[in-house]
This record gives C-alpha cells, sequence and structure tokens, in this order.
C-alpha cells in the first residue's frame, strides 16, 4: 500500500515541497505520496488526530505551526524542544515524534561552501529560523557569533536562553557594521528584502572580509540585494534554496530511512522560480 506524507500549513498553496518530495519518492523508487494540507490554526487539534486515524506515516510542519503542535505530538526530539519548534512529524508505530531540521539543514547546506571550525559569525535577526541556526551552530568548535536583531533584547534573551553567552553577544546595527570586516560568515535570517519588498536590505555593507560568506535564507527573489551587494564586494553567497533542500533531505531521511539527492531537490526548486539550474 502506498503511504502517504505531506505538509501542514496557513497559507500552503504556494509550497514547493509536494514537488521535491513526490520527485524523491519517485527517484528512491518509495511507495509514496506526498500532499500539501491547508490547516488553520483553529484547526490544528483535530487535524493531528485526523492525520493519527488516517496513518498518516509523516509530515512537515509550517508557519504558523511549528510551535503550537509541539503539545499535540508523543514524543519531541531534544533539539526540536530546545529549539521551540518542529517541523518535521514520524508516526512511528502510532507514536507522533517531532523533529526539527531546520538548523541542520541550514549548517549543512553551509559546510557546501566554508568550514566553520573557528570561524566569526554574524546571525541578523533573532527569530524562529534564527533560533534554530544559532543552537546548531554553537555545537561547532570554537565558533564566536553576533547576533544583530532591531530588538537588542530579544537577542540577549536567546543567547541567554541558550546559556551561551561565553561564545556570543548581542550587538546593535552600528557595532554590526563596525564589525563587519571581522566576520567570516554573515548568515541574514529575516524577511527583510523578500518579494515582494525586493529592495530593503536588513544591514548597508560598505567593506567586507575577503573571501567571507553570506548567506539569505531567503530563496524568493533568487538573489535578495543583500545577495547582491555582497557578491559585488567579492563574497562567496549562498541562498536559501540550499537550506530549504537540507531541511527537505533530512526530513525525508528521518521518514524513509533514505537521503535524496539534494542537487536535484535545489535544480527542481530553481527551476520552478525560473532560475538556471547547476
Amino acid at each position: 500500500m502506498k503511504k502517504l506524507y505531506g505538509v501542514i500549513g496557513a497559507p500552503i498553496e504556494h509550497s514547493m515541497s509536494p514537488l521535491i518530495h513526490n520527485d524523491a519518492f519517485q527517484q528512491t523508487g518509495y511507495n509514496a505520496h506526498y500532499h500539501a494540507f491547508y490547516i488553520e490554526p483553529k484547526d490544528l487539534k483535530p487535524a493531528v488526530k485526523g492525520m493519527r486515524a488516517l496513518g498518516v506515516s509523516g509530515f512537515n510542519v509550517t508557519i504558523p505551526h511549528k510551535e503550537a503542535i509541539i503539545p499535540l505530538l508523543d514524543q519531541v526530539d531534544e533539539a526540536a524542544e530546545r529549539i521551540g519548534a518542529v517541523n518535521t512529524v514520524v508516526n512511528k508505530d502510532g507514536l507522533l515524534i517531532g523533529y526539527n531540521t531546520d538548523g541542520k539543514g541550514f549548517v549543512e547546506a553551509l559546510k557546501e561552501v566554508t568550514k566553520l571550525n573557528n570561524k566569526r559569525i554574524l546571525i541578523i535577526g533573532a527569530g524562529g529560523a534564527a533560533r534554530a541556526i544559532f543552537y546548531t551552530l554553537a555545537k561547532e568548535q570554537g565558533v564566536q557569533i553576533d547576533l544583530f536583531n532591531r530588538t537588542a533584547s530579544k537577542a540577549a534573551d536567546l543567547i541567554e536562553e541558550f546559556s551561551l553567552g561565553h561564545l556570543a553577544e548581542s550587538i546593535t546595527m552600528k557595532e554590526a557594521i563596525r564589525r563587519l570586516e571581522a566576520y567570516d560568515v554573515v548568515i541574514q535570517t529575516t524577511s527583510v528584502g523578500m518579494f515582494p519588498q525586493t529592495e530593503n536590505s536588513p544591514l548597508p555593507l560598505n567593506v567586507i572580509k575577503q573571501g567571507a560568506v553570506f548567506s539569505d535564507i531567503i530563496y524568493n527573489p533568487y538573489e535578495t540585494k543583500l545577495i547582491k551587494d555582497a557578491k559585488a564586494l567579492g563574497a562567496v553567497t549562498q541562498n536559501g534554496v540550499h537550506m530549504f533542500a537540507y531541511q527537505a533531505a533530512l526530513a525525508f531521511e528521518h521518514w524513509t530511512g533514505l537521503f535524496p539527492d539534494t542537487n536535484r531537490m535545489k535544480n527542481l526548486v530553481k527551476e520552478q522560480l525560473g532560475g538556471i539550474s547547476c
């Protein structure tokens, strides 16, 4: 019998998860189908109950349910519990187990272009994506991380919550600009620069470190203003397609035990966005 997987969220109609997961099922020969389910917040509890009743084998969780779903699950992985968000659920013999593949997916993608040991890193933002990325990056050996957020207290609270004051500091925009030339890696986790506000950037760039890596989790547009500006200054750049592919691949692995072709996933998304495949 064909297994059923899916993604729940609101909105959900523009999700590219069905495209890449159904292709991965086909490529790996795994007998399954992936479907997008529009679930409003008020319907989350009965929706999860319905997933149980239908015997859905696993599903992704996207905005606005990543936090709200946690008390509805039977178990939550340690990383997802610390991050406070679940984006992947596995049905294991009737038990719904929650995981978070966002942080690990981002870091694995970033390692395609740079080593992370002993690097000085700037994270822009302190929201849900920043939490997952910060928590995961902090496990890398010798990293020093600055967090810049418009509301500085939110970044400071995040550092305190994870008890990572020994390797992280909350800084202002003025300090971030002054220190730009010292950062090996700059990571943009906010919605600034996302379509349709494509001319906006969270941080003006003047001088950056030679060979610095700039990563933006946004992938629509394919290159944000921040990424364009960094590239013009000679930076190595990476957009959100890479994180999207890796977090999806890690979810796929949780469900099936198989790790799919992330390059194929990235190319499918690029083609869908009208970009050029690599």
